[in-house]
C-alpha cells in the first residue's frame, strides 16, 4: 500500500460517509445510495458483479493467487427518524436519519476494498463485497442470499459499530452475539358490559393483566439460569370508554433469545399461559406467534484470525459482550461460516437515538481491520475444507 493511499483514504471515508449520512434511504429505497457506492468502487477500479438487485450491490476484489472466496458485507439502509444530532451534515431528508452508523459501515468497507485493491498480491483467493440493503427491516439479507450472492462463498465477515467501545478497539467472540428477534401478538376475548355491573361480564383487562404478569415468570421459573433471554410486552390495547368494560384486549411484545431450545420453550410457554390463564376465566385466548431474526451465532474457528487481524492492523481486540439487539447477518450464518464483530466508534449516543453520532477515526480503523481480516482469512485454507 502506498504513502499516497494511506494519507488520503480517510479523508475519502469521511467525505462518503457525510455525504451518505446527508441522504438516506429507508429499506428497498437506497436507489441514490446505490448508485453513489457504484461510483466510488468504479472511481478506484473495483470490480462490480452484475446480480439482479434492486438495491445494494456486489462487488468483488480478485487476487493474484487462486484460493477461496470469502465475503465482507455492509448494510446501507436508514431508520424512519428525525435527526438531532446537530452536525453540519445533517440528514437532508425528512424524518429519515443514518441513527444506526449503517452510513459508517458502508464507507469502511468501502475503504477496505480500497485497500484489498491496493493489495492484490497479497490476496490468496477472492473477496466478494456485499452492500445489503433492507437491514433495519430484516428483509434484506434474505433477499440478498435469493439472489444468489452467496454461491461459491466460503464464509462470511461482517460486523456493527460500538458506541460504547472506544475507537481502535474491536470485540471478538465466539458463538452468541446478538439476538434471536421475534414478535407475539395474543388476543383475550371476553365479554362486554357495563362497568358498575362487572359480575355480569367477562373483563379482557383483568384477564390481559394476569396473563403479562405470568409471561415475567417464563424466564425465571422455565429457563435454564445459564441461558438468556427476554419476554416484553409492548402493546396492551383494550376499550374505549370510562364506563364500559370492553369485549376484547391486544396484546403485542418481542421475544429475545440466545439459544435456539429456549425460543422454542417460550413460545410454547406463553401461548399455555395465555390460553389456561384466559380458560380460567371463561374468557377465550388467540395466540400468535411470528418467528423473526436468528441469532447472530459466530463460528468460533474464526476467533483466532478476527483477534489477530486487529493485532495485526495496530488494534486492540477485546471480549465482546452480547446483546438483545437483532442483526439480519444472522441469515446468512444459517446459509454459510460467519463471524461478526463489534467495531468501536466512542460514540456520544445509542443506536436509533435521533442524536446518534460517531468519532470518524473509527472509519480508517474498520477499514484496515477488514482488509486484514479478509488477507489473513484467504491465507488459511483449511478453515473452508
Amino acid at each position: 500500500m502506498s504513502l499516497n493511499l494511506a494519507e488520503n483514504l480517510q479523508t475519502k471515508l469521511i467525505a462518503y460517509r457525510r455525504e451518505l449520512h446527508e441522504n438516506p434511504e429507508l429499506g428497498f429505497q437506497e436507489y441514490e445510495t446505490t448508485n453513489r457506492i457504484r461510483r466510488w468502487l468504479e472511481e478506484a477500479g473495483i470490480t462490480i458483479l452484475d446480480f439482479p438487485l434492486e438495491t445494494g450491490l456486489v462487488a468483488e476484489v480478485k487476487g493474484e493467487q487462486e484460493g477461496p472466496t470469502i465475503a465482507l458485507r455492509a448494510d446501507i439502509d436508514a431508520l424512519p427518524i428525525e435527526e438531532q444530532s446537530g452536525v453540519e451534515f445533517s440528514s437532508k431528508i425528512k424524518g429519515v436519519m443514518h441513527a444506526c452508523g449503517h452510513d459508517f459501515h458502508t464507507s469502511s468497507i468501502i475503504g477496505a476494498a480500497i485497500l484489498l485493491q491496493a493489495r492484490r498480491s497479497e490476496l490468496k483467493g477472492t473477496v466478494r463485497i456485499i452492500f445489503q440493503p433492507a437491514e433495519e427491516i430484516a428483509q434484506g439479507a434474505v433477499y440478498v442470499a435469493e439472489k444468489g450472492v452467496l454461491e461459491g462463498v466460503s464464509a462470511i465477515f461482517g460486523m456493527h459499530n460500538k458506541p460504547d467501545l472506544p475507537v481502535g478497539t474491536i470485540g471478538v467472540r465466539s458463538g452468541a452475539l446478538m439476538a434471536s428477534v421475534d414478535r407475539f401478538e395474543l388476543d383475550i376475548i371476553g365479554v362486554g358490559g357495563h362497568a358498575g355491573i362487572p359480575n355480569d361480564a367477562i373483563d379482557p383487562i383483568v384477564i390481559s393483566s394476569q396473563i403479562v404478569t405470568a409471561f415475567q415468570s417464563i424466564v425465571s421459573r422455565n429457563l435454564s439460569p445459564f441461558h438468556n433471554a427476554v419476554v416484553s410486552v409492548t402493546k396492551l390495547q383494550s376499550g374505549n370508554t370510562w364506563n364500559v368494560i370492553p369485549e376484547k384486549a391486544e396484546l403485542e411484545g418481542t421475544v429475545r433469545t440466545f439459544q435456539d431450545e429456549t425460543r422454542e420453550v417460550i413460545a410454547e410457554r406463553m401461548r399455555m399461559l395465555a390460553e389456561g390463564i384466559a380458560e380460567s376465566y371463561g374468557a377465550r385466548a388467540e395466540f400468535r406467534w411470528f418467528s423473526g431474526l436468528p441469532v447472530v451465532n459466530n463460528d468460533e474457528r474464526f476467533t483466532e484470525i478476527a483477534a489477530k487481524a486487529a493485532e495485526m492492523a495496530g488494534y486492540k481486540s477485546v471480549e465482546a459482550k452480547p446483546i438483545p439487539a437483532g442483526e439480519d447477518f444472522a441469515f446468512y450464518q444459517t446459509k454459510i461460516p460467519g463471524y461478526f464483530v463489534w467495531m468501536g466508534v466512542d460514540g456520544p449516543k445509542a443506536w436509533h437515538h435521533p442524536a446518534f453520532q460517531l468519532n470518524e477515526d473509527a472509519l480508517d480503523v474498520a477499514a484496515n481491520y477488514f482488509a486484514e481480516l479478509a488477507i489473513l482469512a484467504l491465507e488459511r485454507k483449511e478453515l473452508y475444507a
